[in-house]
């Protein structure tokens, strides 16, 4: 087996749809230098998650296509395969999803997210089909924020698939009044990254997972072993790359092979 290098695009919001295309780039450009092997973004970091206090316009099909071809030519250029959270449309409704990129610039396709938030049911349509890529020796899944914390099923369907890496790219900010934390699964903290570490060690694969860098935010990014134990963190609010050596060795995805169907 081999070890692959990982970089979580632990970046601030975009200050505009045109800049999550420049700062994607950018990102990308940077995960080259240092490497990395993959890049994955938070969710939807293109056009930036919409919310009612942001008054986001729906991003439109011309100007999706174009980013889209913009982070192809970056992959390509960087020899990096990239996992970019975006919104897409599919027959003029609109998705949550990832575009995933292989290395020589090339378009692996798109995973949309299958289990809406309830919030979201009003903003995006649900997705159906689940997939699972490979990137040289690696092969990852994805599990797009709401789905992996609340549904376990959809890390294990990748792992059970051979996923050594699952991806949870998210969107988490806080809240008014909210724990701010310091200190990565603090126990005051709400429950989402020990759900990251318990994912991991209740599938034997890697879960590294992805949100934007702001201040007091609930969740950053991280990785976590397949024993359930926390590779790496990266600074609450701190904007950057966190680049993380995994050893595919570690990940046998023993535990979700394991599952006894009824």
């Amino acid at each position: 087996m081999a070890t692959v290098r990982l970089a979580l695009a632990n970046l601030p919001f975009p200050a505009s749809p045109a800049a999550s295309v420049t700062d994607a780039v950018a990102a990308i450009a940077e995960a080259g230098r240092t490497g990395a092997h993959v890049i994955c973004f938070p969710e939807t970091f293109i056009p930036g998650y919409r919310t009612a206090s942001r008054r986001m316009a729906p991003p439109e099909a011309a100007f999706l296509d174009d980013a889209w071809a913009q982070a192809a030519a970056a992959a390509g250029a960087a020899g990096v395969t990239v996992v970019l959270g975006t919104e897409r449309i599919v027959q003029g409704r609109h998705r949550i999803s990832t575009l995933v990129v292989h290395a020589d610039g090339t378009v692996a396709g798109f995973h949309d997210k299958v289990q809406l938030d309830p919030s979201e049911d009003g903003t995006w349509e649900a997705g159906s089909e689940r997939h699972v890529y490979s990137a040289g020796p690696l092969t990852f899944g994805l599990s797009i924020c709401h789905e992996g914390w609340r549904y376990p099923e959809t890390v294990r369907w990748a792992a059970r698939r051979g996923a050594q890496v699952v991806f949870l790219p998210h969107f988490h900010e806080a809240e008014p009044g909210g724990y701010r934390p310091a200190t990565f699964a603090d126990p005051a903290n709400t429950f989402h990254e020990k759900a990251i570490l318990c994912r991991a060690a209740e599938n034997t694969c890697y879960v590294a997972a992805v949100n934007f860098a702001s201040a007091g935010s609930p969740t950053t990014s991280a990785v976590a072993r397949p024993d359930g134990t926390l590779a790496a963190f990266q600074p609450y609010g701190v904007a950057g790359l966190l680049v993380v050596d995994v050893d595919l060795a570690a990940a046998t995805g023993l535990l979700a092979s394991r599952l006894r169907d009824y």
